[in-house]
């Protein structure tokens, strides 16, 4: 791996630490880091109350903006999502949400909520 690649991927680390410090902050409990399932990995699973939470934290050098997560790249967490939902029943009952945290340059991270929502077929993404 290139200096430049490993640099990112340190960056990446410490904002996904930064996301989940954020959201404890706020109040949620983080369930899972960087969570593998058959349809992709998910950044952070996080729940306060009726709310499971599934976010992509996206850490840019001069700080990330909402358009760093791409249509084909929301449809991927969504059918994560799915999946982890399908190996952990017990969640089922509650509410799901798609968050995005933007972190990076010099400003604390924002909490994006609801980014985006899964269509009908549970498949793809809607922004």
């Amino acid at each position: 791996m290139s200096r430049k690649r490993q640099r990112a991927y340190r960056a990446g680390l410490w904002g996904e630490r930064l996301a989940a410090a954020l959201l404890m902050l706020k109040g949620y409990r983080i369930l899972h880091r960087r969570c593998r399932t058959g349809a992709g990995e998910i950044d952070l699973i996080a729940r306060r109350g009726p709310v499971l939470v599934f976010a992509e934290v996206k850490t840019r050098k001069g700080g990330a903006t909402p358009e760093a997560v791409h249509p084909a790249q929301a449809a991927r967490l969504v059918r994560a999502g799915n999946a982890f939902l399908g190996a952990h029943p017990h969640y089922g009952g509650l509410d799901v949400r798609f968050d995005v945290i933007l972190t990076g340059g010099l400003s604390w991270p924002r909490h994006v909520k609801s980014a985006w929502r899964a269509d009908t077929d549970s498949k793809t993404a809607i922004f």
